[in-house]
């Protein structure tokens, strides 16, 4: 069966698999709607959060990023940053969210600091930060849409919009959970099956972890070893050793990464479906475990990815390949504009190096590595299908999550809490489906005319998170002194500065594919890369809200009893209802 034939076969029959969930999970109540349920059980919940979070950056871009712009060690940062972020979350945050018994983070946030400011606020921060990363996973499905099953990018971009939009209104958390599951098991099948393949066909280990320490078939010759030759004989720096930058640079950014993780809103809000604190906990210790298959795997792929391609373009030293013998999967890459040639010299072969005076591949996105792997490898049509159907889960799966978080703060948040108290139940969930429709379009909107610092939405959005909602959730949780001006001040501030920082260096502020290293800016603030700063951001909230708090009145003693409450060891109900 041809590619495009079987592809549009397993892509549709994931979308009537999650439509069907949808109709059989649908919310009929609003706390099935914002936490569906509050009865998941725990590994169920740790699946969806891997899909939640495994997004069309972490499936279709991360291994690009460690292979071509990070340049293997210096990509560590991701694998760091976001699953370190997990355990922040299971040790610091997940368990005290989930014993406050309420259902978003505004709502905590709220309540924590006895003021609708603080609340308004927040909800703000949230919707920054989430519509910011949105519009990175819509881009992701056009993009996914118009390879793998040859239509234009706004066409698939519609359909996306249109599967999101109906599990995602109809079922609410309750129907985006159980989808999410399946999607979980589409994506991680999609991204370990050709890494198993190739890891097989190049050094006999079908455990890709293991392969890429393993010794190639062909000479003997350790994979990395093999990799950091061919690297530096085209110029580049080797694989094994090359860093983004400074040590402080990579540092502050695999702790924006992580306290962005911890700080995102659609990750923190499925800590609140589970039964209890215990399984909030047992929660977040599963989706590392889900999540770490796919992050251990991206190393592998990375690595013998870009060996694959490389040797396909310079099959023996000096001696590339020429243009008109390119293979097919060359010429349909060529097709989308993500990957370029230019015959610079006119003798007809395609010279690759770090040299970009004499560099003939102009462009190669990092995109690429992950989607056009299997067909650098010529595995099986059903294997390119699998993951074209692996690379739209991930997108739908983290859209879904992000959209809810969106419309939930706008329904519960904004018109349940604040601006009108007394709606009814049955007014309250049709509200949220409104909003949730509302925030669809909007999306979808972004996505076809997606903002100038698109390409580094997805950083930017961590930034967001990191220096805004982290810092005043863990103030919240472990300094019962905290009040509402040292909360809110705090947000403001850290949002303030990074917003201002990373929009100052735009031009600068996501690497691009054909940067490799990229160019250190000397307008760098200690030579901390826009993509980082959120730490920055982070710090500076804290030491603003702590300075402020000591400034002003303490918060009353029924909150800070609420606070003690939160963190005890004993009990696992609603801290409101104490």
């Amino acid at each position: 069966m041809e590619l495009q034939t079987l592809t549009y076969i397993v892509v549709g029959f994931t979308f009537a698999l999650y439509i069907g969930i949808a109709i059989w999970a649908r919310a009929g109540s609003t706390k099935e709607f914002y936490v569906a349920g509050g009865g998941v059980h725990p590994i169920a919940n740790g699946m969806a959060t891997g899909a939640d979070w495994m997004s069309a950056a972490s499936f279709i871009s991360m291994a690009g990023l460690i292979g071509f712009s990070y340049q293997g060690y210096g990509g560590s940062v991701f694998l760091l940053g976001w699953t370190g972020g997990y355990v922040l979350l299971a040790m610091c945050l997940a368990p005290y969210l989930r014993k406050f018994g309420k259902f978003t983070v505004p709502e905590f946030i709220g309540d924590r600091y006895y003021s609708n400011t603080a609340k308004v606020v927040a909800v703000i921060c949230l919707i920054l930060a989430s519509v910011t990363y949105v519009i990175g996973q819509m881009k992701g499905i056009g993009v996914a849409f118009s390879r793998f099953l040859e239509t234009s990018y706004e066409f698939g971009l519609t359909a996306g919009m249109i599967i999101v939009f109906i599990y995602a209104v109809l079922g609410g958390m309750k129907g985006i959970t159980y989808t999410q599951i399946a999607q979980y098991v589409v994506l991680i099948f999609a991204y370990t099956i050709p890494a198993i393949f190739i890891s097989l066909s190049l050094t006999g280990n079908p455990i890709p972890q293991l392969g890429l320490g393993s010794t190639l078939l062909s000479d003997g010759t350790y994979v990395l070893d093999k990799l950091n030759q061919v690297v530096t004989e085209l110029g580049f720096a080797e694989y094994t050793t090359s860093t983004r930058g400074s040590t402080l640079n990579m540092f502050v950014y695999t702790m924006s990464l992580m306290i962005g993780t911890a700080g995102l809103p659609h990750v923190i809000i499925r800590f609140f479906t589970v039964p209890s604190v215990k399984d909030a906990r047992r929660s977040a210790g599963w989706s590392l475990v889900f999540i770490a298959i796919l992050y251990t795997t991206a190393p592998a792929v990375a690595g013998m990815a870009r060996l694959n391609l490389m040797s396909t373009i310079e099959p023996t030293p000096g001696n590339y390949l020429a243009y008109d013998e390119r293979p097919q999967w060359f010429k349909n890459w060529e097709t989308t504009g993500l990957l370029k040639f230019e015959d610079k010299n006119g003798d007809g072969k395609i010279q690759y190096s770090a040299d970009k005076a004499t560099n003939e591949m102009v462009k190669i996105d990092n995109d690429i590595l992950v989607l056009a792997n299997p067909e650098i490898a010529k595995l099986p049509n059903w294997v390119i299908a699998l993951v074209a159907a692996g690379g739209l889960a991930a997108a739908l799966s983290t859209a879904a999550g992000l959209l809810l978080a969106i419309s939930s703060a706008i329904s519960h948040d904004l018109l349940k809490g604040i601006i009108r108290p007394d709606i009814s139940e049955k007014s309250e969930l049709n509200a949220s489906r409104v909003a949730m429709a509302f925030t669809v379009l909007l999306a979808g909107y972004l996505g076809f005319n997606p903002p100038d610092f698109a390409a580094g939405t997805v950083a930017l959005a961590f930034g967001l998170a990191a220096s805004s909602l982290f810092p005043a959730l863990m103030l919240g949780i472990f300094y019962k002194r905290m009040n509402t001006s040292g909360a809110v001040a705090g947000m403001l501030s850290g949002i303030g500065i990074t917003l201002f920082y990373v929009f100052q260096h735009k031009g600068i502020m996501f690497v691009q594919s054909t940067s490799f290293l990229g160019d250190m800016s000397p307008n760098w603030f200690l030579g901390i890369e826009p993509n980082a700063f959120g730490a920055v951001g982070a710090l500076i909230n804290f030491i603003v809200a702590i300075v402020v708090c000591k400034l002003t009145p303490e918060p009353p003693k029924k909150v800070q009893d609420l606070v003690d409450y939160i963190r005890a060891p004993h009990g696992e109900g609603s801290a409101i209802s104490h």
